[in-house]
């Protein structure tokens, strides 16, 4: 059975397939989405909405026994029924506002949008054909293509994954109860925001593998000591410079071996998460055969600004082996689209993706952070601001945390990065995100009225650090505030009195 004829056919329908067939409506595009499985797809179902779902309701958990424990009331605990309730609660709410509208744009805008529920595969440059379930396959022509199957959780070799007990990020929110222990391999971001999540509402004995001397092995020390010591004073268990000899299933739980400098370990969990990043879904989409090329690196598709070596199609999002963010996917997606139907031609930039690590603290980031400066040796200067001295952290009893900006060693000083650390971090970082876009130095920081009390009032203080203007003076308060410049892995303080 064949179809008419689309402008564009988008192949998935997670956070970056469906961003790029919206803006092609935007340009009164013919499109068609085609998704195998659920609309939204990691970006609801398994991924970033049910862990950041989990993470909220764990800092709650967490917060509440913090305030009432230490005037001597029993522990506050949340069943895990309850838990998946308004985990179940949080994706339902995503997904019927897809579902609702879907339906609405099929019926408003049947002349503009298609929506498909099946398998994928290009056939040649200009041909898709979808699998179904109902085994009524359409194959359908089309002017552009633009790839966005999107990511699943990566698996090791030796290591059986039966999303019960050995568990990946696709099993872990279907558990049926708190595990009394839980293994975690993988000390990235995603392994220590499940960390973070089960030590805090205090029900399971966390253990995480972490290769590195230290987590979080991509950010400055400073980041990952304070998120260490935090997962520590939690209970958690961190196996640092550890090698993981095996892990199998033995009597319906999970023993594993470790070896830490040259001393072995075996060990005996509940159940165990692999946290060890993701592969892209490019199998069976007709890749190969076409001869979509992979970029240099012998990963990333689409390598030119997000297209691919055959010009009408393009890759976004996960598939795309970039960066795998949903904010990041949408944007490519918009990117792809505009430069196909809107004549775009200012490539896309990644210099000032932001990030947020649901971690305790939380952690935002923009731009580089010291450790890359300093591996590609570039002078700066650097200020750091605790929380300790901002009034709004002071008010929330939240005093844990710093800013860190980082700027250019000139005196145009532009802003190279941000890390924040701490309540609210992920808001303090946006108004760096776009002097970074806008190539702008941090003047116009300086001069800005900032709301009182609030946090981005430190992000003021840390400019006004490096302009010798701040109220706090560095040299006096060592403790809690820093700036210098860094040239050759060399600090030299910057305020003196």
């Amino acid at each position: 059975m064949s179809s008419k004829h689309y402008d564009l056919v988008v192949l998935g329908g997670g956070p970056a397939g469906y961003a790029a067939a919206m803006r092609a409506i935007d340009f009164g595009k013919r499109v068609c989405l085609v998704e195998k499985s659920k609309v939204g797809g990691a970006g609801v179902y398994h991924g970033a909405l049910s862990s950041k779902t989990l993470w909220e309701l764990s800092q709650r958990v967490k917060n509440v026994n913090e305030t009432i424990v230490s005037i001597g009331r029993d522990k506050f605990e949340l069943s895990w029924e309850e838990v998946r309730k308004t985990l179940d609660e949080a994706v339902f709410e995503r997904k019927f506002q897809f579902s609702c509208h879907i339906k609405l744009l099929k019926t408003q805008r049947a002349d503009l949008f298609t929506y498909h529920r099946g398998f994928g595969k290009m056939l040649d440059k200009n041909t898709i054909h979808i699998s179904k379930a109902d085994h009524e396959d359409v194959t359908i022509k089309t002017d552009y293509i633009i790839i966005a199957t999107g990511s699943s959780p990566r698996k090791l070799p030796n290591i059986p994954v039966d999303e019960e007990i050995i568990l990946t990020s696709d099993g872990i929110d279907l558990i049926e109860d708190y595990p009394k222990s839980l293994v975690i391999v993988g000390a990235g971001v995603i392994g220590c925001e499940y960390a973070t999540i089960f030590s805090n509402f205090g029900k399971t004995k966390v253990y995480l593998i972490d290769r590195a001397d230290h987590i979080l092995p991509f950010e400055d020390d400073d980041i990952s000591r304070t998120v260490s010591q935090n997962l520590e004073k939690r209970g958690v268990t961190i196996h640092q410079s550890a090698s993981l000899l095996r892990m199998e299933v033995v009597d319906g739980e999970v023993e594993y071996e470790i070896e830490t400098d040259g001393k072995r370990e075996v060990i005996r969990v509940e159940k165990a998460l692999l946290s060890v990043g993701r592969t892209a879904n490019k199998e069976g989409i007709g890749m190969e055969e076409l001869g979509i090329k992979t970029g240099a690196n012998g990963r990333n598709i689409g390598d030119d600004d997000t297209q691919t070596n055959i010009p009408n199609i393009f890759a976004v999002g996960d598939v795309s082996g970039r960066i795998a963010l949903v904010n990041m996917g949408e944007i490519e997606a918009r990117h792809a689209v505009e430069r196909i139907f809107g004549g775009k031609t200012q490539r896309i930039s990644y210099d000032n993706v932001c990030t947020i690590m649901f971690l305790e603290p939380e952690v935002a980031a923009v731009g580089m952070n010291e450790k890359q400066c300093i591996e590609q040796n570039i002078p700066c200067k650097v200020v750091k601001l605790d929380y300790s001295v901002m009034a709004r952290a002071i008010a929330m009893r939240k005093t844990q945390g710093f800013f860190k900006i980082i700027v250019t060693n000139d005196d145009e000083m532009k802003i190279l990065g941000m890390r924040a650390v701490g309540e609210h971090a992920s808001s303090a970082i946006e108004a760096v995100a776009l002097l970074i876009k806008m190539d702008k130095g941090i003047k116009e920081l300086a001069e800005l009225i900032h709301p009182h009390p609030s946090i981005v009032e430190g992000v003021q203080e840390c400019v006004r650090m490096l302009m010798n203007r701040s109220i706090f003076k560095s040299s006096v308060f060592k403790d809690k505030l820093a700036c210098y410049s860094l040239v050759d892995g060399v600090k030299t303080p910057l305020q003196r009195l």
